[in-house]
């Protein structure tokens, strides 16, 4: 693991991945952070009721020689004051203005999600799918329901310079529409829990003419990811039912936005498709 990244954002990062146990220790080290430096292997298992191998293990799991590195780690962290990396308001809004706090906040949160994403996402999987997709013959690009938006954003965009994009927004039709598939084509599948099992029976079909299938799911095992030849994850998470999907949108987007410039920037063409498109559609609109 990279001791630079915060631990405490590791932590909050993979935490869907962990087991039963582990999220309970994480869920006390993030609460309890500062507390942290009063606190042996053996009070915290104690205060949790759990054995001290296996906060020993936790700590190990996550990269660390044990426990009192994790520990040490952290408090680097907290008087470094990057627990949270988020950017600090230039100005700092008045106490009376609670749009302005509430603006302030949203942003840190969505800048934590972001920072999480980027953490679980090695730079070589970024580069290996903008990679897929620039080599691609056809590219299919499909989500249902709420995942059919960035879906189809993200079709719109790679229409724009010049990659032949097959969207759909039915499985029904990307059932019929899979058959023209062929090997060296890249299908993106966007579902957040990735447990719809069309979109698991799309992604088998389409490994069966040959092309390569890039998942995009929250940080969580899943059926789709399991079937996916590159696996896209978003870490967001929140309390409040009503702000979690905002951070999941706002950190899947910064994710989709780094490819679509990966793409478009690794080849002057590309650029020129998308400056002649974005011509069209100006005149179009006058």
């Amino acid at each position: 693991m990279n001791q630079a990244l915060s631990p405490l954002l590791k932590i909050r990062a993979e935490r869907d991945q962990m087991s039963a146990i582990e999220r309970r220790i994480a869920d006390f080290i993030l609460d309890n952070a500062h507390l942290l430096r009063d606190y042996s292997s053996q009070h915290l298992a104690n205060a949790l009721g759990i054995s001290q191998s296996s906060v020993v293990k936790f700590s190990q799991k996550l990269g660390f020689k044990g426990y009192p590195d994790l520990k040490y780690s952290i408090g680097q962290a907290l008087a470094r004051g990057d627990a949270e990396p988020a950017t600090p308001l230039a100005t700092p809004p008045p106490d009376n203005d609670p749009q302005a706090a509430l603006a302030g906040r949203l942003w840190q949160l969505k800048a934590t999600a972001e920072a999480e994403t980027r953490l679980i996402n090695p730079a070589e999987r970024i580069d290996e799918v903008a990679a897929a997709v620039q080599g691609a013959g056809k590219v299919f690009v499909i989500g249902l329901g709420e995942d059919g938006i960035p879906a189809r954003a993200l079709a719109t965009r790679l229409s724009m310079l010049g990659v032949l994009t097959v969207h759909y927004v039915d499985a029904v039709l990307m059932q019929a529409g899979i058959a023209s598939a062929a090997p060296g084509d890249v299908l993106l599948v966007f579902s957040e829990r990735g447990r719809q099992p069309v979109l698991c029976q799309i992604s088998r079909r389409f490994h069966e003419h040959g092309g390569r299938v890039v998942s995009v799911t929250r940080h969580t095992p899943n059926p789709l990811r399991a079937l996916a030849d590159i696996a896209l994850l978003v870490s967001a998470h929140d309390e409040a039912r009503h702000v979690e999907p905002l951070l999941y949108q706002s950190a899947l987007q910064h994710l989709l936005d780094l490819i679509f410039l990966m793409v478009c920037e690794a080849s002057t063409e590309r650029q020129r498709w998308y400056d002649s498109n974005a011509e069209h559609m100006h005149a179009l609109e006058d």
